[in-house]
């Protein structure tokens, strides 16, 4: 492998960072990773009809409060960030 070959590789995935938010970055906290990953869940879960009804007949609810029960869950899906450090 070149240098070039991985100046190459490292502007795509810096390419793939700024375009895609869920990819995640160095500076990315834990936390941050976690929202990402349930969020993108929830979407696909309400994306995906099948999955939706699924989960609306295991939870005993309708499919349209299932769904509104996932967007509310975006919101905070982890709950509150954790308090920084102020250096």
């Amino acid at each position: 492998m070149q240098a070039s070959d991985r100046f190459n590789i490292n502007s795509q995935l810096e390419h793939l960072q700024a375009k895609y938010v869920g990819t995640g970055h160095a500076d990315l906290s834990r936390f941050e990773w976690a929202v990402n990953i349930q969020r993108d869940s929830y979407a696909s879960y309400i994306g995906h009809y099948p999955m939706l009804a699924y989960f609306a007949i295991a939870a005993n609810e309708s499919i349209g409060r299932e769904c509104y029960n996932f967007m509310q869950k975006m919101l905070l899906p982890c709950g509150l960030p954790p308090q920084r450090d102020e250096d």
